[in-house]
């Protein structure tokens, strides 16, 4: 299974798992999200975005084990799961980018902007792969170099 977590880098950036080698995801607090959460299980794939201004899908961890109940909550039912870095990609996937590709349409990245934790299927997944090999201009709608028009 594949999961997209999302994190304001200022709290805890792709880098910051790097240096780190490997962290617990706790915290999350939204229902939907913890639904997923619990659903994570020892080598999903996790697509790390960060949230904020950047808005970028920009490395790849993995669970290292499958989601347990979180000992920080009293109640007993919030969920954690221990992740670890596996790459950074070739470059950020912004979510501009994202949303301009069919497959997100549905996406709950696209439509539930505020979810922390959520799925992210094959299709998806693929299209992202895509978008790392390519140049962010062939997605994002920006301004293309018109043939025989020299640029500085």
């Amino acid at each position: 299974m594949i999961w997209l977590f999302k994190e304001e880098p200022r709290s805890y950036s792709y880098d910051a798992l790097e240096r780190d080698k490997e962290t617990r995801w706790s915290g999350v607090r939204n229902p939907l999200a913890q639904k997923h959460l619990r659903s994570i299980r020892k080598g999903d794939r996790i697509l790390y975005y960060h949230s904020g201004r950047e808005k970028a899908v920009v490395g790849i961890a993995r669970a290292v084990r499958h989601a347990c109940p979180d000992p920080e909550d009293p109640a007993g039912r919030r969920a954690t799961v221990d992740i670890a870095p596996l790459m950074r990609l070739r470059r950020p996937v912004t979510l501009q980018e994202i949303k301009q590709h069919r497959s997100f349409a549905a996406s709950p990245l696209v439509r539930i902007p505020r979810l922390s934790v959520m799925p992210v299927n094959a299709s998806q997944m693929r299209a992202l792969e895509s978008m790392t090999r390519t140049a962010p201009a062939a997605h994002s709608g920006a301004a293309r170099r018109r043939p025989g028009v020299a640029r500085d």
